[in-house]
């Protein structure tokens, strides 16, 4: 039987500014990296006393340690090239001004071969000093090949975006399985692009690439599942988080669960699932009939990119709304991403930030408990 953590959150929080300008000066020569890790560390031991002072159920690192909540691959393994041009082009929506193009000029250039564990050291401290049960997240082996893959680079090396996926699988799959038999309780996936899956632009962008979207999906499903193999064990939590894109409060992606939801929540071999439920973009709760027994829901229903704060009768109610496709004693409540899924975080501010997780613990006690 796993916790069921009914206050939940996804992992990442703002950067303190401290923690910023400790990055900044180690990457422009004026720190050492012992410096670098002493304010991380600081930073570290402050968030986790302020999550236990607001009463959340589970304790993460806030991912102070990394520029964003994917690129500890990139640097933990050998392979990695900047390319001239970026390998792939999104456009963010929403708030702080126009539609922006943004893209990455990482690439993978070369066989891929692990320098380093992805989360060792980060792991090591939060188990060292973390005062209850711990977060440690991983990204999907699916985030790699629409944004690492570049034809005429990559292809030298995996002949196609399924070969690449296939060998970032290994490394997720050891990287999950480490973290298991460290006995770290809960691991999360967090897995936005199915996204891509629900939103008819992205369904026409993967056949541009010449992939089938309905065969992509079900390949993302497999991969999945391949990380996930031989690491489940009595007591541990395993969940999947999926969104539509958060970086500097936008989104990239719109659309239901309910073109995948059958396939997706009937086939991934996780205990819970945490879903995006803050906006009309995610649809309604209706796809969760589709929802195994014995799962668990966590309701994204607590905005991370909107700095208002959400009113809890409000909250209360959408739950209710939820619990007629999933029972009540099945759900928890959670923002509907991290705070900070790249470094430079979300539009709002700590104090914000720390009141919506209040929110999240209030609400939580008053329906669980």
């Amino acid at each position: 039987m796993t916790q069921q953590y009914r206050a939940d959150h996804i992992g990442s929080l703002l950067r303190p500014e401290g923690v910023k300008k400790a990055r900044r000066d180690y990457l422009e020569g004026r720190i050492g990296r012992g410096r670098l890790v002493e304010a991380e560390d600081r930073a570290i031991l402050d968030a986790l006393d302020r999550q236990r002072h607001i009463g959340l159920d589970v304790y993460t690192d806030g991912e102070f340690r990394r520029s964003s909540f994917q690129n500890d691959l990139a640097e933990s393994i050998e392979g990695y090239v900047e390319s001239e041009k970026p390998s792939v082009v999104r456009i963010w929506r929403g708030p702080g001004g126009d539609p922006q193009e943004q893209g990455t000029n990482l690439v993978v250039g070369g066989k891929l071969k692990q320098a380093r564990r992805l989360t060792d050291a980060q792991t090591a401290f939060l188990k060292q000093n973390a005062p209850g049960p711990i977060k440690m997240t991983v990204p999907s082996p699916n985030q790699f090949p629409a944004i690492s893959f570049q034809p005429g680079v990559t292809d030298q090396f995996y002949a196609t975006r399924s070969d690449l996926l296939w060998e970032i699988v290994n490394i997720i799959k050891a990287e999950i399985s480490n973290l298991a038999q460290e006995g770290v309780p809960y691991i999360q996936i967090d897995a936005p692009r199915y996204s891509y899956f629900v939103d008819d632009t992205w369904r026409r962008h993967l056949e541009d690439l010449g992939q089938d979207p309905e065969k992509a999906f079900e390949e993302a499903v497999d991969a999945d599942n391949a990380c996930l193999e031989g690491a489940q064990r009595e007591g541990a939590t395993f969940a999947m988080h999926i969104c539509r894109g958060n970086n500097q409060s936008k989104w990239y992606a719109q659309g239901g669960y309910e073109p995948i939801a059958e396939r997706l929540f009937g086939s991934l071999n996780v205990d819970r699932f945490l879903l995006e439920f803050d906006t009309e973009r995610a649809g309604s709760f209706e796809p969760l009939r589709f929802i195994p027994d014995g799962k668990m829901i966590g309701l994204g229903l607590v905005s991370s990119k909107d700095p208002t704060l959400e009113d809890q009768d409000a909250l209360l109610r959408r739950i209710d709304e939820a619990a007629r496709y999933v029972p009540v004693e099945r759900l928890s409540l959670s923002p509907q991403c991290g705070f900070a899924s790249t470094e430079a975080g979300n539009l709002l501010t700590e104090d914000e930030q720390w009141r919506k997780l209040e929110l999240v613990v209030e609400t939580a006690r008053k329906i669980w408990g």
